[in-house]
């Protein structure tokens, strides 16, 4: 019985000392941490959904650098793809380019310390993002920078959610084809893209870029209206309830892992209620243990409101779009869930253009046709071990 006793007190103060330390380590974030809503530019742009094109024009834009070459990503895997990635931006710190790589302490956990040593010795600084401190261990832990920013050149840029590894080509066998989006950026936009990798390189390595002019050249307007948004843990919830609320024909939501909490689907059911047309668009295959599982309970209540679900089948979903009738589009690195809502680092793109609307639409309603209408009947057909682990994910699911 003592026994029982001390382990029901042990695991009673590691619950105790989690609960403290992530709602400390939260609000000392807040209070130093703040949303940017970067100004309204003039920019060029051109989006990938395919890993093959991003790619391609990616490496080709790092060939061709003639200066800097900034770039912050989630991951970068230890394959075949990766290892091409990082032997560019060596042979370009060879050439006497400037290179920055910035990845993410937890998500950059395939990177080993002989390739940062190897690309170090040949002139790459590297650094990691929101690496886990004391004295809120746990809660800097869970922080990610899950942004994904690239700026050549200070002239062009790159904003999506692609990530560096096989599986973003579709070669993995268990996800398949690969659907992401991804954006190309030219003109005034990518100042602001610049400013942001700069915020995030200072934080981690204390190295101010800002006041080197080379990498903040004077860019002219292009032809496309969008602004940038960072989030740090907070707000975007918010701005999303904003666009919900402001949509009178069409709401299009393109995620991977959809956890958006009550208020959030409370708002979207409202929508629907008032004759809005809400589709959700989510993968049918998952990459992580319960995130699809913590999406469940959600969408019982939304297609009895008269949302429409649709689960992509052809390969794996990995897109973050979000339509609101035809005057907005938001593609960035942001999903629509409780993590990126209240824990990650986040940049997303706003796009105001009809015509670059009209082109993204049709490409998210192209893969609608790839995909499975959600009913009502099959979420009440779960079997009860599936409604056990949906139970748990809601649990767990600011985490997942």
């Amino acid at each position: 019985m003592i026994t029982v006793a001390i382990i029901c007190f042990f695991f009673a103060a590691i619950i105790v000392w989690l609960t403290i330390d992530y709602k400390a380590g939260r609000k000392k974030h807040l209070q130093q941490e703040r949303y940017q809503f970067y100004p309204m530019r003039r920019s060029n742009l051109e989006f990938y959904i395919d890993g093959h094109s991003f790619y391609n024009e990616l490496f080709r834009a790092i060939k061709q650098s003639k200066q800097s070459v900034h770039i912050l990503f989630y991951i970068v895997k230890n394959d075949e793809i990766s290892h091409e990635f990082l032997t560019l931006l060596g042979e370009k710190a060879k050439q006497g380019v400037e290179v920055r790589l910035l990845l993410d302490y937890i998500g950059g956990k395939e990177f080993t310390d002989k390739e940062i040593s190897l690309l170090k010795r040949k002139g790459v600084h590297f650094a990691y993002a929101n690496k886990p401190k004391w004295p809120f261990y746990f809660y800097t832990l869970q922080a990610r920078n899950h942004r994904k920013i690239t700026v050549i050149d200070g002239e062009i840029g790159f904003l999506g959610g692609f990530n560096i590894g096989k599986e973003y080509l579709g070669h993995d066998p268990k996800l398949g084809f690969w659907r992401d989006y991804h954006l190309r950026l030219t003109n005034e936009g990518v100042t602001d893209l610049q400013q942001q990798f700069s915020k995030d390189w200072f934080k981690a390595t204390s190295e101010d870029l800002t006041s080197n002019q080379t990498y903040f050249p004077k860019l002219l307007p292009g032809k496309l209206e969008q602004r940038f948004l960072s989030t740090n843990g907070s707000f975007l919830k918010k701005y999303f309830i904003s666009l919900i609320q402001s949509a009178k024909k069409e709401i299009l939501i393109c995620t991977p892992y959809f956890i958006p909490g009550k208020k959030i689907q409370q708002e979207l059911i409202k929508a629907a209620k008032r004759g809005v047309n809400v589709k959700v668009l989510v993968p049918m295959k998952a990459d992580h243990p319960l995130v699809r599982e913590a999406s469940f309970p959600y969408y019982g209540p939304l297609i009895l409101a008269g949302c429409e679900i649709y689960r992509f089948y052809h390969g794996f979903y990995h897109s973050k779009v979000f339509v609101v009738d035809d005057n907005t589009c938001d593609i960035g690195t942001a999903n629509f869930d409780k993590r990126s809502f209240y824990i990650n680092d986040e940049m997303n793109c706003l796009i105001y253009d009809v015509d670059f609307i009209q082109r993204v639409k049709e490409s998210v309603y192209e893969d609608f046709t790839r995909s499975e209408k959600l009913t009502y009947e099959f979420l009440k057909k779960r079997p009860i071990s599936e409604r056990g682990k949906e139970l748990l994910a809601s649990m767990i699911s600011y985490f997942l």
